[in-house]
């Protein structure tokens, strides 16, 4: 872990500008990260700030940081509602269902669970005081059916996230001014508590039997778990406008502070050069991919280009995500196989002349982070470091050399939450006997027991290479 700095720079959404990441409380980070709506398994467009954010708060605790990280899950909404009446079950057994495979992908893509991950169907107490608070505040009001709406005009700094003029705001949405919107004193307001539909799930309040409106939620959450002010706020660029803006407009207008120091937020995910839909037949599930490709090559592939640049997903760059990803484990294993057969000696003067060397790529790797997380340059300090491995690693070298190199390559690559030794990790004790079996017999000339085990191993998914060193083993 290397000692907290005052280098780390984020380009903050609301400013439009690069910024000194300062925290509220020293030493800690309050980061919000909105997470998706549970009615269906996670889209591939879903993991990208699920990994990218994952990776910043990996980033902070490596420097330092104590994180609490909240990113929740929207479990009441229309499309659960709908997916629940399709079904025929109960909309609380569809967002239970997929939160529980939502996790499964997260865990198979080295997310770490969230410090917090609140459900808004456990938060409506909050949303109901926070929206009593606005309408006493007179930044809300009741409409005749129930319905409660933020007076967006109550708030003269709406529009400053987005980058928005409230005019021209107010003059593309005239036309919402149709039967059914007449209630609205304005067409800009937007809906912080809704009636009940026949059939939908319901909570009393005040005003009537209804539902929160999706922006409330997010506000109450953030506050209940991180308090009135936040560092960051983060999530997908398709929030900027109106989710983020709304969650700005009711939380500063309730807590009278300001809501997020810091917005962070990733760009689109394109699928060979277009938008990602269903109708257009390039829609894929994080599981989908999954059956295809290491979930560790996803996750290569999600920060092999900067978080606010659009990333095109296709075969051939997938491809080469999974090369750019086997030359980091071959180094890496090719490093524990040399430990095994090395000397305990010291280091020598030339061993660590070559390690000091070695730092200036962590060095490197560090000044890509702190320069607004970029990913990508992050990943060429590695490949320079595994490069600079190949070269000067061999096994004449001494054992703590090996290690030292083998343990800066484990920790770059855990901060980007890359899971590295994969092969070794599934090495068990009967391959390493069938393996230990097959050298007795060629030492003693019985090749066809020694072909034997190596056709058994193959079946096993174990692949043998015999080389100068000795064995080589690994999975196909």
């Amino acid at each position: 872990m290397r000692r907290m700095g005052d280098r780390m720079k984020i380009y903050n959404t609301l400013t439009k500008k690069k910024e000194e990441f300062v925290p509220i409380e020293p030493g800690k980070v309050r980061m919000y990260v909105c997470g998706p709506t549970v009615y269906n398994l996670i889209h591939i467009g879903n993991a990208r700030p699920m990994i990218v954010f994952d990776t910043v708060r990996r980033y902070m605790e490596h420097k330092g940081y104590v994180v609490n990280y909240v990113s929740n899950f929207t479990d009441v909404d229309d499309k659960i509602i709908k997916k629940a009446a399709e079904e025929g079950v109960k909309a609380s057994e569809i967002s239970e269902r997929y939160i529980a495979e939502c996790k499964k992908d997260m865990q198979a893509l080295n997310v770490r669970p969230a410090t917090t991950h609140p459900l808004a169907t456990r938060e409506i107490a909050g949303m109901e005081e926070m929206i009593g608070t606005l309408i006493e505040k007179g930044h809300a009001y009741v409409a005749a059916d129930g319905t409660v709406y933020f007076r967006v005009n109550s708030f003269p700094e709406y529009g400053k996230l987005s980058h928005k003029n409230l005019d021209e705001l107010e003059g593309g949405k005239r036309s919402l001014l149709v039967s059914g919107m007449d209630q609205k004193e304005d067409p800009l307001d937007f809906v912080l508590w809704k009636p009940k539909k026949e059939g939908e799930p319901f909570w009393e309040s005040p005003w009537c039997d209804g539902r929160p409106g999706w922006h409330i939620e997010c506000s109450v959450m953030s506050k209940r778990y991180l308090g009135d002010e936040i560092d960051i706020h983060a999530g997908g660029e398709d929030l900027i406008f109106p989710h983020h803006e709304n969650e700005i407009a009711q939380s500063e207008a309730a807590n009278g502070k300001t809501f997020a120091r810091y917005w962070m937020h990733n760009a689109f995910l394109n699928i060979d050069n277009r938008k990602m839909s269903k109708s257009a037949g390039n829609f894929f599930t994080v599981r989908d991919i999954l059956q295809k490709y290491d979930p560790m090559v996803l996750r290569f592939f999600m920060l092999s280009a900067h978080y606010r640049s659009p990333l095109n997903f296709s075969a051939e760059l997938m491809e080469a995500a999974a090369n750019g990803l086997d030359r980091i484990r071959t180094a890496v294993s090719n490093l524990h196989f040399m430990i095994q057969n090395a000397k305990e000696n010291e280091l020598n003067d030339a061993e660590k002349a070559l390690l000091d060397q070695a730092k200036e790529f962590s060095e490197k790797f560090d000044a890509a982070m702190e320069d607004d997380f970029n990913t990508a340059d992050a990943i060429s300090a590695v490949f320079e470091l595994v490069k600079f491995v190949n070269t000067n690693a061999s096994a004449e070298r001494s054992r703590a050399f090996l290690q030292a190199l083998l343990e800066e390559i484990l920790a770059l690559s855990d901060i980007c939450g890359l899971i590295v030794e994969k092969e070794e990790a599934l090495l068990d004790t009967d391959i390493e006997n069938l393996i230990a079996e097959r050298q007795a017999a060629r030492k003693e000339k019985n090749f066809a027991r020694a072909d034997e085990i190596r056709r058994e191993l193959l079946e096993k998914g174990i692949l043998l290479e015999d080389t100068r060193e000795g064995v080589k083993w690994k999975r196909v």
